[in-house]
Parts: structure tokens; sequence; C-alpha cells
């Protein structure tokens, strides 16, 4: 039987969020890793982290340090949101925020379309954005980001996803990512994009661990 390098043991990764919709996108493109995925639910006595960035990018390395240094655990952020043209790019990084903390998705949706009632279907162009952060209880950080380009809808499609999925649509589909299987959606999106620009980083985190070298850079 060939010897070759032994299987590599399985890492426990912090998914630095609640959001349940996040979490199942994120265990379906981190399936292929030897990783333990928890996320906050799995730390009750995490105090709540704040996010006071401009940009996606500073938020989400901030919350991935954080979660990192108080779990001791290797942890990966995202910090994300809908970029609207005809409204200057909002609402940007304020995406979930934006309405006040009791508005929901279906509130947030609404507002958009209000905001979209009179704009004509080719200036309805929009970006996903996202920021993917991996922070090493030492606290070195780095950042990935992915977009997917598309348009809004003229009302909402669908029941799969969450956030802005039912008014988000992908032109060349002609369907809101609510309409797309969750297969579909890891291929395409924003969070898969930034997800796969990491991939290669975690790869050597898990690989340097594997080895004893620590975290490293």
């Amino acid at each position: 039987m060939p010897v070759g390098r032994p299987a590599p043991r399985t890492r426990r990764l912090v998914l630095a969020t609640r959001n349940p919709g996040k979490v199942r996108e994120f265990r379906a493109l981190l399936r292929h890793l030897p990783l333990v995925l928890l996320t906050l639910d799995d730390f009750p006595a995490l105090p709540r982290v704040d996010e006071p960035g401009q940009t996606f990018a500073e938020n989400a390395a901030a919350k991935a340090v954080t979660v990192a240094r108080l779990t001791g655990t290797l942890t990966l952020a995202d910090d994300s949101g809908v970029e609207i043209d005809a409204l200057g790019g909002a609402p940007g990084v304020h995406s979930a925020t934006f309405l006040g903390p009791e508005a929901t998705d279906d509130d947030r949706n609404a507002w958009v379309l209000a905001q979209l009632r009179d704009v004509p279907q080719q200036r309805r162009t929009a970006r996903y954005r996202a920021v993917v952060a991996v922070a090493t209880p030492e606290g070195c950080v780095r950042t990935f980001e992915g977009r997917w380009e598309g348009c809004i809808a003229d009302a909402p499609r669908g029941r799969g996803g969450f956030g802005y999925d039912p008014i988000f649509l992908v032109p060349e589909l002609g369907k809101t990512v609510a309409e797309l299987p969750l297969a579909e959606k890891n291929r395409r999106s924003h969070r898969a994009r930034a997800l796969t620009a990491a991939r290669a980083y975690l790869e050597a985190l898990l690989a340097r661990q594997e080895d004893g070298d620590g975290p490293g850079n």
C-alpha cells in the first residue's frame, strides 16, 4: 500500500454570523475543506460585534479579528450588500441596517421598490458585493471580494434565498436570485466569488497548521 501524506486533521472555523441564510451558503461552499464549522450561536457569551466601518472590507475585517481573538479560533466573516445605481449606490454598506433594527427583509425590499417605482428597467442596474475576511487568533487578517452584477426587478419573485434575493434579477437567466436553487446561486453569487478567492488562503492556513508551522500571515 503506497505511503502518502496523512489525511488532514479536521480544524475548527468560526463563521462570524448568526444569519441562517449565510450559514447555509457557507456550509455548502466550504463542504470540501476539512473543517468543523461553528457559528456565533455556538458562543452565546460573546458580545455583539459592532460594524463601525464605512466599507464592506472594514466591517468584515473588524468582525473576523474580534471573533478570532475572543474565541481563540480561526474565523471567517463577511460583509455584503446591494448597490443600486439609480440610488447612488445605496443602500450599500448599510444594506442590512438602513431602516433600523426592527425592519425585515420584506420591509427593505418594499422600500427599494418604492424608490424605483418610476425608474425604467434599463436604469435599474445593481450589483451584489461581498467581502470575506479570514482572521487568525493572533490578529492576522486578509480580505477577499466578490461581485455579482444584475438589476432590480419590478416586484418580488421566488421563495428562496434571503435579503434582497427576491428583487435582485439575474438578466441572463431572467430570474431573481430567490428563484434559483441554492446550488445555482452558489455557482454565481458574490459571496461564492469572494469565498473562491479566499479558498487558496484558507487551504494554505490549514496546511501550515497541519505542518505545525502556526497560522502565518
